[in-house]
């Protein structure tokens, strides 16, 4: 069984990152499997993929960053779309969250 899940942060206002943006896919095919706005803690509202098979390979967060920005008043961030991509082994848990500003961002496997 593999599980994928995330968060986002927002370090410029000192909050979650609600109502951001984040698409996961496979970018070896480019089909989506999911795609959802953050909730007011900064999370989806259930794991973005959690599936029975191998589940192992590469995988593409994409976190619509400027566009959360620009909703929230700051009228020209130095990023849009961020990217990341990561591979898993077949099986396990992985959290990939993101630390995020308009013109800076972390990313790291969490827990």
């Amino acid at each position: 069984m593999v599980r994928i899940s995330t968060h986002a942060l927002d370090v410029l206002h000192g909050c979650p990152a609600a109502g951001m943006r984040v698409v996961l896919r496979r970018p070896q095919c480019g089909t989506v499997i999911a795609d959802v706005h953050l909730n007011a803690d900064g999370r989806p509202d259930e794991a973005l993929y959690e599936g029975n098979d191998d589940g192992g390979g590469a995988w593409e967060l994409e976190f619509d960053v400027g566009a959360y920005f620009r909703e929230q008043g700051v009228s020209s961030p130095f990023l849009d779309q961020v990217p990341i991509r990561f591979h898993t082994p077949a099986g396990g848990r992985f959290h990939v969250p993101i630390v995020c500003s308009p013109w800076a961002y972390q990313t790291y496997r969490g827990s």
